[in-house]
């Protein structure tokens, strides 16, 4: 294992030091350092210069070509909202790189731990502005040659996505044995939440929106990790960023965001129906994060994400406590997760 990553540490050295040769920074003294990646295959670095701006390199599994990636497809959409992402400085196709603006270390998690009560409850509304900017601009920027107008989270997505929570949370971390009968009636419960998300009306999603997603640059949030946008519930970027795994909030700000998120939507009122489908939408998209630590886990060798299953836990606990119809789901999970009881 050390000898193959000591190979894929130098291959991806190699193609740093190419793309430094072919830009012209090479000659500038450049100091390169790894930074910390998400749970995609893609690696980043940030390139430090005496003389100018820092950037970051973010290192692609394969070539690309350029135009067909969907983060610079996507990124073409939110620079005509304009929603503030980070801008891209260059790219080298043959290579699988690609070099952007550089907006440090400090994500909207890392931040608040620093941060004042009135600091906070400023960024969380920025935040929620920002989503609400997305859904507004996004039906009037609609058009097919923009990538997440031809995806959307259907039946079909959403059932892989609670599928790939059963194999690699409850199997594969958990190391439970479920029953045919029983995997055959979970997925049956599951199919009615399923269903009910995929016929909301759609808007345009992040579809990972949280605060790992945000960084703080020159006191503004911007949005990264966009790529894989797509059509969905206007409830799932709220529910991602208020139900985060990363961050705890207390009921009562995340009640007050709803507020505000039903406010800038001039849909004062309607809190009661909303939250319903907000807590329906929390309910999904935890247990798909519950599967994507357990995978991260169990096949990637990624311990890194088993801080974050308590809280996320105790989220899908909760939820299924606020939706007393998903019982059966409850128990049918309960019998294998603990903390579900």
């Amino acid at each position: 294992m050390t000898d193959k990553r000591h190979a894929e540490g130098a291959e991806q050295r190699d193609r740093i030091d190419a793309y430094l040769q072919r830009s012209g920074l090479a000659s500038r003294s450049p100091r390169v350092v790894p930074l910390t990646g998400d749970a995609s295959d893609r690696r980043y670095y940030r390139v430090m210069m005496a003389d100018s701006p820092s950037i970051v390199l973010s290192l692609y599994s394969a070539p690309f070509v350029f135009e067909s990636l969907s983060f610079v497809n996507v990124a073409r959409l939110l620079q005509q909202m304009p929603v503030p992402i980070p801008t891209v400085l260059g790219h080298a196709d043959d290579i699988g790189l690609l070099a952007q603006e550089d907006l440090g270390d400090v994500t909207l998690q890392a931040h608040l731990g620093a941060a004042s009560a009135g600091e906070h409850a400023a960024l969380y509304r920025q935040a929620v502005a920002l989503i609400a900017t997305l859904q507004r601009r996004g039906v009037e920027l609609e058009s097919p040659e923009f990538v997440p107008y031809g995806i959307a989270f259907d039946v079909e997505k959403l059932t892989w996505e609670l599928d790939f929570f059963i194999k690699h949370f409850v199997e594969a971390y958990r190391g439970a044995v479920i029953a045919p009968a029983d995997r055959k009636e979970l997925r049956r419960e599951l199919a009615v939440l399923i269903e009910e998300l995929a016929a909301e009306p759609r808007v345009l999603c992040h579809r990972d929106y949280h605060s790992r997603n945000l960084m703080l640059h020159e006191d503004r949030l911007y949005i990264i990790d966009f790529q894989d946008a797509r059509m969905g519930p206007d409830t799932y970027d709220l529910a991602s960023l208020l139900r985060d795994a990363y961050v705890d909030l207390p009921d009562e700000t995340v009640d007050e965001l709803i507020a505000y998120f039903l406010a800038l939507k001039g849909q004062t009122g309607t809190e009661e129906r909303f939250r319903n489908r907000f807590d329906l939408m929390a309910l999904q998209r935890n247990l798909k994060a519950l599967g994507t630590f357990g995978y991260q886990t169990t096949a990637r060798r990624n311990p890194v994400y088993i801080q974050y299953i308590p809280r996320t836990l105790r989220y899908v606990r909760d939820n299924l406590e606020n939706l007393p119809r998903f019982a059966r789901v409850r128990e049918l999970l309960g019998a294998h997760v603990d903390e579900f009881n």
